[in-house]
Protein backbone atom coordinates (compact mmCIF):
# COMPACT_ATOMS: atom_id res chain seq x y z
CA UNK A 1 0.00 0.00 0.00
CA UNK A 2 1.03 3.42 -0.83
CA UNK A 3 0.07 6.44 1.07
CA UNK A 4 0.79 10.29 0.35
CA UNK A 5 0.44 12.98 2.56
CA UNK A 6 0.51 17.05 1.19
CA UNK A 7 0.28 20.24 2.29
CA UNK A 8 -1.66 21.60 -1.08
CA UNK A 9 -1.88 25.06 0.42
CA UNK A 10 -5.26 25.36 -1.41
CA UNK A 11 -6.77 22.64 -3.31
CA UNK A 12 -8.18 24.61 -5.86
CA UNK A 13 -5.02 26.68 -6.69
CA UNK A 14 -2.79 23.66 -6.91
CA UNK A 15 -5.77 22.37 -9.00
CA UNK A 16 -5.79 25.70 -11.34
CA UNK A 17 -2.25 25.15 -11.66
CA UNK A 18 -2.95 21.00 -13.30
CA UNK A 19 -0.72 19.76 -11.11
CA UNK A 20 -2.90 17.89 -8.60
CA UNK A 21 -4.39 15.47 -10.98
CA UNK A 22 -1.25 14.51 -13.03
CA UNK A 23 0.38 14.43 -9.50
CA UNK A 24 -1.91 11.73 -8.94
CA UNK A 25 -1.86 9.72 -12.06
CA UNK A 26 1.27 9.63 -11.87
CA UNK A 27 2.17 8.33 -8.12
CA UNK A 28 -0.65 6.32 -8.40
CA UNK A 29 -1.08 6.25 -4.04
CA UNK A 30 -3.89 4.18 -2.60
CA UNK A 31 -4.69 6.84 -0.31
CA UNK A 32 -4.01 10.57 -0.49
CA UNK A 33 -3.85 12.97 2.58
CA UNK A 34 -3.96 16.44 1.85
CA UNK A 35 -4.02 19.14 4.66
CA UNK A 36 -4.68 23.06 4.35
CA UNK A 37 -7.68 22.18 1.38
CA UNK A 38 -9.22 25.77 2.28
CA UNK A 39 -12.12 24.77 0.59
CA UNK A 40 -15.33 22.51 1.16
CA UNK A 41 -15.96 19.73 -0.52
CA UNK A 42 -18.38 21.21 -3.36
CA UNK A 43 -16.17 24.15 -4.16
CA UNK A 44 -13.62 21.55 -5.12
CA UNK A 45 -13.18 20.85 -8.70
CA UNK A 46 -10.92 17.81 -8.63
CA UNK A 47 -12.50 14.75 -10.32
CA UNK A 48 -10.25 11.52 -9.51
CA UNK A 49 -12.07 8.49 -10.88
CA UNK A 50 -11.33 5.49 -8.45
CA UNK A 51 -11.16 7.46 -5.35
CA UNK A 52 -13.43 7.84 -2.30
CA UNK A 53 -13.56 11.34 -1.20
CA UNK A 54 -13.53 12.40 2.43
CA UNK A 55 -13.51 15.79 3.62
CA UNK A 56 -13.14 18.29 7.21
CA UNK A 57 -13.75 21.60 6.36
CA UNK A 58 -13.01 24.51 9.00
CA UNK A 59 -16.21 26.65 9.86
CA UNK A 60 -14.41 29.81 8.69
CA UNK A 61 -14.24 29.89 4.56
CA UNK A 62 -10.95 29.50 2.93
CA UNK A 63 -9.02 28.44 6.08
CA UNK A 64 -7.40 25.07 7.15
CA UNK A 65 -9.33 21.65 6.64
CA UNK A 66 -8.09 18.43 5.61
CA UNK A 67 -9.18 15.13 3.44
CA UNK A 68 -8.84 11.97 2.16
CA UNK A 69 -8.86 10.31 -1.15
CA UNK A 70 -9.10 6.79 -1.04
CA UNK A 71 -9.23 3.89 -3.37
CA UNK A 72 -10.61 1.24 -0.61
CA UNK A 73 -14.18 2.63 0.98
CA UNK A 74 -13.21 2.52 4.80
CA UNK A 75 -15.22 0.62 7.60
CA UNK A 76 -15.87 4.62 9.14
CA UNK A 77 -14.84 7.85 8.90
CA UNK A 78 -14.11 10.16 11.95
CA UNK A 79 -14.17 13.95 11.47
CA UNK A 80 -12.24 16.18 14.39
CA UNK A 81 -10.85 14.70 17.59
CA UNK A 82 -14.00 13.74 19.85
CA UNK A 83 -15.95 15.49 22.21
CA UNK A 84 -15.38 13.55 25.12
CA UNK A 85 -11.21 13.95 24.65
CA UNK A 86 -11.54 17.45 23.30
CA UNK A 87 -13.59 18.55 26.45
CA UNK A 88 -11.39 17.05 28.88
CA UNK A 89 -8.13 19.09 27.27
CA UNK A 90 -10.20 22.08 26.88
CA UNK A 91 -9.92 22.77 23.45
CA UNK A 92 -12.59 25.23 22.93
CA UNK A 93 -11.09 27.33 25.00
CA UNK A 94 -8.56 29.27 22.51
CA UNK A 95 -8.32 32.82 22.30
CA UNK A 96 -8.61 32.59 18.31
CA UNK A 97 -11.49 30.00 18.66
CA UNK A 98 -12.10 26.19 18.29
CA UNK A 99 -9.45 24.17 16.52
CA UNK A 100 -11.59 21.93 16.28
CA UNK A 101 -13.85 23.66 14.37
CA UNK A 102 -10.73 24.23 11.80
CA UNK A 103 -11.19 20.82 9.86
CA UNK A 104 -7.69 20.03 11.13
CA UNK A 105 -8.57 15.89 12.08
CA UNK A 106 -9.86 13.20 9.46
CA UNK A 107 -9.55 9.70 10.56
CA UNK A 108 -10.35 6.35 8.57
CA UNK A 109 -10.76 2.92 9.63
CA UNK A 110 -9.88 -0.53 7.75
CA UNK A 111 -9.90 -3.66 9.01
CA UNK A 112 -6.56 -4.02 10.68
CA UNK A 113 -5.24 0.02 11.02
CA UNK A 114 -6.46 3.08 11.39
CA UNK A 115 -5.09 6.31 9.33
CA UNK A 116 -5.07 10.01 10.39
CA UNK A 117 -4.31 13.05 8.58
CA UNK A 118 -3.80 16.04 10.56
CA UNK A 119 -3.08 19.89 10.19
CA UNK A 120 -1.54 20.70 13.75
CA UNK A 121 -2.11 24.48 14.56
CA UNK A 122 0.78 26.72 13.88
CA UNK A 123 2.50 28.83 16.90
CA UNK A 124 1.90 32.23 14.93
CA UNK A 125 4.91 34.80 14.63
CA UNK A 126 4.34 35.76 18.33
CA UNK A 127 4.00 32.68 19.82
CA UNK A 128 0.93 32.94 20.65
CA UNK A 129 -0.72 29.74 19.93
CA UNK A 130 1.79 28.12 21.83
CA UNK A 131 -0.14 27.55 25.18
CA UNK A 132 -2.71 26.09 22.86
CA UNK A 133 -0.11 24.04 20.90
CA UNK A 134 2.04 22.40 24.06
CA UNK A 135 -0.95 22.51 26.66
CA UNK A 136 -3.85 21.81 24.45
CA UNK A 137 -3.64 20.62 21.37
CA UNK A 138 -0.80 18.38 21.38
CA UNK A 139 -1.81 16.53 24.59
CA UNK A 140 -5.05 16.04 22.99
CA UNK A 141 -3.71 14.65 19.67
CA UNK A 142 -2.10 12.28 21.03
CA UNK A 143 -4.85 11.00 23.60
CA UNK A 144 -6.64 10.62 20.35
CA UNK A 145 -4.03 8.57 18.81
CA UNK A 146 -3.96 6.37 21.95
CA UNK A 147 -7.07 5.56 21.85
CA UNK A 148 -7.31 4.76 18.66
CA UNK A 149 -4.25 2.34 19.00
CA UNK A 150 -5.67 0.52 21.73
CA UNK A 151 -8.36 -0.99 19.27
CA UNK A 152 -5.84 -1.52 16.10
CA UNK A 153 -2.29 -0.46 14.80
CA UNK A 154 -2.20 3.48 13.92
CA UNK A 155 -0.50 5.41 11.00
CA UNK A 156 -1.18 9.47 11.42
CA UNK A 157 0.33 11.75 9.21
CA UNK A 158 0.25 15.82 8.04
CA UNK A 159 1.94 18.88 8.96
CA UNK A 160 2.68 18.81 12.23
CA UNK A 161 4.24 22.64 12.19
CA UNK A 162 7.19 21.98 13.65
CA UNK A 163 10.52 20.28 12.80
CA UNK A 164 11.93 17.97 15.42
CA UNK A 165 15.67 18.09 15.91
CA UNK A 166 18.61 20.39 14.41
CA UNK A 167 18.85 17.57 11.19
CA UNK A 168 15.24 19.22 10.27
CA UNK A 169 16.06 22.40 9.63
CA UNK A 170 18.44 24.40 7.44
CA UNK A 171 19.31 27.06 9.54
CA UNK A 172 19.03 25.73 13.38
CA UNK A 173 21.24 28.13 15.38
CA UNK A 174 18.86 30.67 13.71
CA UNK A 175 15.76 29.70 14.54
CA UNK A 176 15.51 28.15 18.26
CA UNK A 177 12.94 29.94 19.63
CA UNK A 178 10.85 30.74 16.76
CA UNK A 179 7.66 29.22 15.71
CA UNK A 180 8.21 25.83 14.47
CA UNK A 181 11.34 25.53 16.45
CA UNK A 182 10.65 25.95 19.98
CA UNK A 183 11.19 23.73 23.30
CA UNK A 184 7.42 23.31 23.55
CA UNK A 185 6.58 22.44 19.83
CA UNK A 186 9.30 19.47 19.71
CA UNK A 187 8.97 18.27 23.01
CA UNK A 188 5.51 17.56 21.51
CA UNK A 189 7.41 15.10 18.64
CA UNK A 190 9.15 13.96 22.00
CA UNK A 191 5.92 12.84 23.27
CA UNK A 192 4.71 10.92 20.99
CA UNK A 193 8.22 9.11 19.87
CA UNK A 194 7.90 7.94 24.33
CA UNK A 195 4.58 6.64 23.44
CA UNK A 196 6.20 4.38 20.69
CA UNK A 197 5.28 5.94 17.49
CA UNK A 198 7.95 5.92 14.66
CA UNK A 199 9.06 8.79 12.58
CA UNK A 200 8.86 6.63 9.39
CA UNK A 201 11.50 8.82 7.41
CA UNK A 202 14.22 8.40 10.08
CA UNK A 203 14.11 4.73 9.81
CA UNK A 204 15.95 4.74 6.52
CA UNK A 205 17.20 8.36 6.45
CA UNK A 206 19.56 10.31 8.01
CA UNK A 207 21.03 13.63 8.62
CA UNK A 208 20.21 16.92 7.74
CA UNK A 209 19.46 18.46 4.01
CA UNK A 210 15.59 16.47 3.62
CA UNK A 211 12.89 19.23 4.11
CA UNK A 212 9.11 19.45 3.01
CA UNK A 213 8.69 22.94 3.21
CA UNK A 214 10.33 26.23 2.06
CA UNK A 215 9.02 30.22 2.41
CA UNK A 216 8.35 31.72 -0.53
CA UNK A 217 11.52 34.47 0.43
CA UNK A 218 15.16 34.48 -0.68
CA UNK A 219 14.68 31.64 -3.56
CA UNK A 220 14.60 29.60 -0.27
CA UNK A 221 13.55 26.15 -2.20
CA UNK A 222 15.64 26.17 -4.87
CA UNK A 223 18.47 26.81 -2.66
CA UNK A 224 16.95 23.83 -0.30
CA UNK A 225 16.63 26.42 3.01
CA UNK A 226 13.84 24.30 4.00
CA UNK A 227 12.16 22.55 6.85
CA UNK A 228 10.89 19.27 7.53
CA UNK A 229 7.22 19.99 9.53
CA UNK A 230 5.49 16.60 7.34
CA UNK A 231 5.10 13.51 8.71
CA UNK A 232 4.55 9.99 8.86
CA UNK A 233 4.33 8.20 12.19
CA UNK A 234 3.47 4.13 12.43
CA UNK A 235 2.54 2.31 15.94
CA UNK A 236 5.54 0.77 16.77
CA UNK A 237 3.62 -2.39 15.95
CA UNK A 238 3.91 -1.87 12.19
CA UNK A 239 7.78 -0.15 12.19
CA UNK A 240 8.96 -3.49 10.49
CA UNK A 241 5.85 -3.32 7.66
CA UNK A 242 7.41 -0.16 6.43
CA UNK A 243 9.24 -0.84 3.18
CA UNK A 244 9.97 2.95 2.32
CA UNK A 245 9.42 6.55 3.60
CA UNK A 246 10.75 9.34 0.84
CA UNK A 247 9.84 13.18 0.21
CA UNK A 248 8.57 13.75 -3.22
CA UNK A 249 10.62 17.28 -3.18
CA UNK A 250 10.30 17.41 -7.24
CA UNK A 251 6.64 17.73 -7.10
CA UNK A 252 5.43 21.52 -6.68
CA UNK A 253 2.18 23.37 -6.98
CA UNK A 254 2.37 24.24 -2.62
CA UNK A 255 5.55 26.02 -0.24
CA UNK A 256 5.36 22.23 0.70
CA UNK A 257 6.38 18.94 -1.06
CA UNK A 258 4.30 15.71 -0.65
CA UNK A 259 5.89 12.83 1.27
CA UNK A 260 5.12 8.90 0.41
CA UNK A 261 4.79 5.66 2.74
CA UNK A 262 5.34 2.31 1.54
CA UNK A 263 3.77 -0.14 3.69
Amino acid sequence: MKIISWNVNGIRAVHKKNLFVPFVEKYKPDIICLQETKAQQHQSEVVIKGYEEYWNSATRKGYSGTAIFTKEKPLSVICDIPKDIAKKHKLAEDSYGNPNNEGRVIAIEYKDFFLINVYTPNAKDDLSRIPLRHKVWDPAFLAYVETLNKKKPVIFCGDLNVAHTPDDLARPKENVGNKGFTDEEREGIDNMINKGFVDTFRIFTKGNGHYTWWSHFANARARNIGWRIDYFFVSKKLEKKIKKAEILKEVLGSDHCPISLEI
